[in-house]
């Protein structure tokens, strides 16, 4: 299980909402949650590196 970076909901790595950003990929519950990341991805990694992930 990973970590949507939007909110916080855990989910598989087999979901079909995911999106590569810097290399990384990053998965989503949902597709709005997926829509929101994608509008400003950097919003999402610099909250999760601020918060020490």
């Amino acid at each position: 299980m990973v970590k949507d970076p939007v909110c916080g909901m855990e989910v598989k790595e087999d979901t079909k909402f995911r999106s590569d950003y810097n290399g990384k990929t990053y998965y989503f519950c949902s597709e709005s949650c997926k829509k929101q990341f994608d509008k400003n991805p950097e919003k999402y990694v610099r909250e999760r590196r601020s918060r020490g992930c």
